[in-house]
């Protein structure tokens, strides 16, 4: 009797058993996929304020670009949930990179305008004080400052202008052949 009573025992013991370790399996599972769903809402959590940056200022796709590759090399499978889930590569697909350029070049053409009006009306006045002082050296030393001034101006914002808009055509290119659809 104390045989049957041992095996009785025994697989009560290995009943429990199987159930706990069933229990822990499960937990361990819903801790894994709660982990894997926390990464997730990090990421977007981190990377959200990207879109508003590149939104507001093309030049801000320059800085979050390089640290979204950087986490989506670290975390390639998260992205690739992500990216399904968003129906395009997250944060920063083609066509965002390619209207960011647009927008980019967009804001170029308006300054330039306003800048070339704003030094134009600056020079019609310079060029009234001159007039009117019969060619004073003064006159003609400020008209000449205000022509130079124009010009150091828009050299400096268009090397701006230039550097940013290679980076973005850069960026745009590396999109084009890392692309997953555009892989061989």
């Amino acid at each position: 009797m104390t045989g049957t009573v041992d095996v009785a025992l025994a697989a009560a013991v290995a009943a429990v058993l199987w159930v706990s370790v069933a229990r822990l399996v499960r937990e361990l599972a819903a801790a894994r996929a709660d982990a894997a769903r926390a990464r997730l809402l990090t990421i977007l959590q981190l990377l959200a304020p990207a879109l508003a940056a590149a939104s507001s200022d093309p030049r801000a796709l320059l800085v979050w670009q390089p640290i979204a590759r950087t986490a989506r090399r670290l975390f390639p499978e998260d992205f690739a949930q992500i990216d399904r889930a968003a129906g395009a590569t997250f944060p920063f697909d083609s066509e965002r990179l390619q209207a960011t350029h647009a927008r980019w070049t967009t804001d170029w053409l308006a300054w330039e305008r306003a800048h070339d009006a704003e030094y134009k009306g600056k020079a019609a006045v310079a060029e009234e004080a001159l007039a009117a002082s019969g060619g004073a050296v003064t006159a003609r030393v400020r008209a000449d400052a205000i022509e130079r001034e124009k010009l150091d101006l828009y050299q400096r914002k268009y090397e701006e202008y230039i550097r940013v808009a290679k980076a973005l055509q850069e960026l745009a290119a590396d999109r084009e052949t890392s692309s997953p659809a555009k892989r061989p």
